[in-house]
């Protein structure tokens, strides 16, 4: 079923900052009740590694000491972008259109990463068919536009959810990426640019330039959502509205990739702690991805080799997470077993 309809109760980035702002931290009674309830279970002390650690963590999100995970989510939201004119991308912009109409169908690797793991699954497309600006020439949005992009990623998310999993496709977005981080974090475009669908060596030059050019027209940004305005992507603003939903309910958010991160990043760099409630899925194999994992202060679950993006290395650890409560939740204490505990 679709998730209750609930108008974003924001209408400019600063109301968009100060509801991030004022979102709720974990619940630490049950964190206090999770560690508690950890320290009696049949097994020794730690033995069960981070796995102990991840299942407190999302008792504190759940506000339940012995938390459980029925309705996790995935979100996949897909732009397209100006910047694909330069050559940026192995791929044509028509991609997209083709790919979510595979997510539609149930033919692409996350529809079936999200049917092993029980997991609500749902695709937003947000004006393909109107690509953002080249902001190389300008910005790539402007502030409605992106309001309106953080507006769907908000009302995406289903207040039901106990697991988020967000997801993007946007042929060129590993460009828009590589400038956001370079824009929030700093450092040369050459050390965030990747291969991202494979260009070859002349085409990861093209896009170290395009980046260089972008961050060179946009140095006079004002914070990071006018970052994200001037540099970004609909699908990137769509999955910073949905993780700051998140947020806000308190729903654990499991992030996927570099373009993911990037979204991330928006976030970070505009509330402190708006990412506490987020861990890191997996590192992917492009290049500046282990790069902006430590600028969030994120340790990967996973390190697969995976570049395919869709929110599938995220959605693959959803089953780490699943196993992580279903032992903190369903494994015996000394005392309910009749072991002794030594």
């Amino acid at each position: 079923m679709p998730p209750p309809f609930m108008p974003a109760p924001f209408e400019s980035f600063a109301g968009f900052t100060a509801l991030l702002a004022a979102a709720p931290g974990p619940d630490l009674a049950a964190i206090e009740g999770a560690v508690a309830r950890n320290g009696q279970l049949t097994k020794p002390p730690g033995a069960l590694g981070r796995l102990e650690d991840l299942a407190i963590w999302v008792a504190g999100w759940q506000g339940n000491p012995r938390p459980g995970i029925t309705k996790p989510q995935v979100l996949v939201f897909a732009g397209n972008h100006g910047i694909t004119a330069q050559g940026v991308s192995a791929f044509p912009a028509e991609v997209t259109v083709q790919m979510v109409a595979n997510f539609k169908a149930g033919g692409a690797a996350i529809n079936q990463l999200s049917r092993c793991f029980g997991a609500e699954m749902a695709v937003h497309a947000l004006d393909l068919d109107r690509p953002t600006g080249d902001f190389t020439q300008g910005p790539a949005m402007s502030e409605a536009e992106t309001l309106a992009a953080l507006t769907v990623g908000w009302e995406a998310v289903n207040p039901a959810a106990d697991l988020l999993v967000l997801g993007e496709m946007g042929i060129g977005n590993t460009t828009t990426a590589a400038a956001l981080a370079a824009a929030l974090f700093g450092g040369a475009a050459q050390e965030w640019v990747g291969r991202g669908t494979g260009v070859d060596d002349a085409g990861l030059l093209r896009k170290a330039k395009v980046v260089e050019a972008g961050l060179a027209r946009h140095a006079d940004a004002s914070g990071p959502l006018d970052i994200l305005a001037r540099l970004g992507g609909r699908e990137i603003a769509a999955m910073a509205g949905a993780m700051a939903r998140a947020r806000v309910l308190r729903i654990p958010l499991i992030l996927d990739g570099f373009i993911a991160c990037a979204a991330a990043a928006v976030l970070l760099k505009t509330a402190p702690g708006a990412l506490d409630h987020a861990l890191a899925g997996h590192q992917s194999a492009e290049g500046a991805h282990p790069r902006l994992l430590a600028a969030l202060g994120k340790e990967p679950l996973l390190s697969l080799g995976l570049r395919l993006g869709e929110g599938s290395g995220a959605a693959l650890a959803i089953g780490i997470v699943q196993a992580a409560v279903a032992c903190h939740s369903g494994m015996a204490t000394f005392g309910e077993a009749g072991v002794s505990a030594g």
